[in-house]
C-alpha cells in the first residue's frame, strides 16, 4: 500500500467526515460538469477519499443535497443580482452600469451554475418553480431600481424585461465574447436600457470596478 493510499485509509478509519462546504462543493463541481445525474452519494465520496456515511453527518439525504445546490445558487446568483440593484447610484446609467457589473464578474454571479440550473428546471416541476420565483425576484429588483430613477409602470417593467433576458439570453445562448469586445458594447446597451448615455467618469469608474484597464487610443 502506498503512502497516499494508506493516508486516505487512515482517513477514513479514523472518522474524517470533511465539511458540509467540501461535500456541497464536490455536488456543484459533479453537478457542473455531468449533469444532476452525477450528483450521487458514493461518486462524491469517492472523489473526496471520504467514507459514504460521512455524507449522512451533514446531508439527510441526495434530495437534501440536491435542495441544498438550490440554495447555494439562490444565494449566490440571485442575492449577487438584487444586492446590485439595492447598490447607491447617483444616475440610472449609473445603476445599470452597477448592475452589468454583475454579470461580468464570476465571483458574485456564476453564468455555468444559472445555465445548468436551468437546464435541470427542464427535468424538474419543483426545480423550475424555484427558477421561475428567482427570475421574478430577479425582474423585481431591475424595475426597483427603474422605479428608483422615476420610471414606473410599464415602462419600468418593460425597460427591466428587455435587461434581464438580454442577459440570461448571454448565458443560455453561451455566447463568447471578449471582455474588449463587451466592454465597447457596454454604453450602447445602457442606453438602450436607460435612454440615456453613461458618461465617460462613470465608464471609466465601471470598468476600474472590473480591473479592465482599455487600451489606450
Amino acid at each position: 500500500m502506498d503512502d497516499a493510499h494508506a493516508c486516505d485509509e487512515d482517513r477514513k478509519a479514523t472518522g474524517w467526515r470533511g465539511s458540509r462546504e467540501g461535500w456541497l462543493e464536490a455536488a456543484k463541481a459533479a453537478f457542473l460538469e455531468s449533469g444532476i445525474e452525477a450528483v450521487k452519494i458514493q461518486p462524491l465520496a469517492s472523489q473526496l477519499n471520504l467514507s459514504r456515511t460521512s455524507f449522512y453527518w451533514f446531508f439527510k439525504d441526495r434530495a437534501a443535497i440536491l435542495d441544498a445546490l438550490l440554495e447555494h445558487w439562490d444565494e449566490t446568483n440571485t442575492a449577487a443580482l438584487v444586492s446590485a440593484c439595492d447598490a447607491y447610484a447617483e444616475t440610472i446609467t449609473e445603476a445599470v452600469l452597477n448592475l452589468l457589473s454583475v454579470f461580468l464578474d464570476d465571483t458574485r454571479f456564476q453564468p455555468r451554475l444559472d445555465f445548468a440550473i436551468r437546464g435541470w428546471a427542464h427535468q424538474s416541476d419543483a426545480v423550475m418553480a424555484r427558477v421561475a420565483a428567482a427570475d421574478e425576484r430577479r425582474l423585481a429588483a431591475i424595475r426597483g431600481m427603474f422605479e428608483r430613477f422615476g420610471l414606473t409602470g410599464a415602462e419600468a417593467d418593460v425597460r427591466a424585461r428587455t435587461v434581464y433576458l438580454v442577459q440570461i439570453g448571454y448565458i443560455s445562448m453561451q455566447v463568447t465574447e471578449s471582455l474588449a469586445t463587451r466592454m465597447a458594447r457596454i454604453p450602447a446597451y445602457v442606453k438602450t436600457y436607460s435612454g440615456q448615455t453613461p458618461s465617460e467618469r462613470e465608464m471609466a469608474r465601471f470598468q476600474a470596478g472590473l480591473g479592465y484597464q482599455p487600451e489606450p487610443r
